[in-house]
């Protein structure tokens, strides 16, 4: 009986094990695609591949004839899911993508919730650049870059525009204000 029991518990701890919930692909983030959005995907696709989600355009410049200058991905229920910004090639793509929604996780587990010490420990950074309220950071080999709000930063540097931040001076703990992508197709 007692041989019994051990064989049925350690069948439920590999059949647990092999039940581990999977990542939801429409909320992956890769080199070639955002969830649903690819790469090369054009600007007059959108409702064909976000058919079950609402889509807002810029209004105001649609009605003058040129392209949208933002538009923004909602899920049904009203969540703002992206805002993306498309080329002006004369067949439009997506040039930039404003992660709006933390269940957006890049392979290394680096979402909208993140800290600079996430970011740190998953990717190399490249270049942090510095302007009046904001500091970006882009990373080494990816299309992916954040930004910190100064306000995250020790009281001494957040009213230098001229400073160059060093990684070194971001504390650990300074969370990410926007996580984007920038496709330069």
């Amino acid at each position: 009986m007692k041989n019994i029991l051990q064989t049925f518990c350690l069948l439920a701890v590999l059949l647990l094990c092999q039940c581990q919930k999977e990542k939801d692909p429409s909320f992956s983030i890769t080199t070639e695609e955002i969830g649903k959005l690819k790469k090369n995907s054009l600007t007059r696709d959108l409702e064909l591949i976000y058919a079950e989600d609402s889509i807002v355009r810029d209004t105001v410049r649609g009605n003058f004839g040129s392209n949208a200058s933002k538009i923004q991905i909602f899920e049904k229920g009203g969540k703002k899911l992206l805002t993306l910004t498309p080329n002006s090639d004369s067949i439009p793509t997506i040039e930039n993508i404003l992660i709006n929604d933390p269940r957006f996780t890049t392979e290394n587990g680096i979402n909208t919730q993140s800290t600079f010490k996430d970011i740190k420990e998953k990717y190399a950074i490249k270049k942090i650049i510095t302007s009046l309220n904001n500091v970006l950071i882009l990373l080494k080999d990816s299309d992916i870059y954040f930004t910190i709000d100064k306000k995250e930063l020790p009281e001494n540097l957040r009213y230098k525009t001229n400073t160059n931040i060093e990684e070194v001076q971001i504390p650990d703990t300074a969370k990410i204000k926007y996580m984007m992508i920038g496709w330069d197709s």
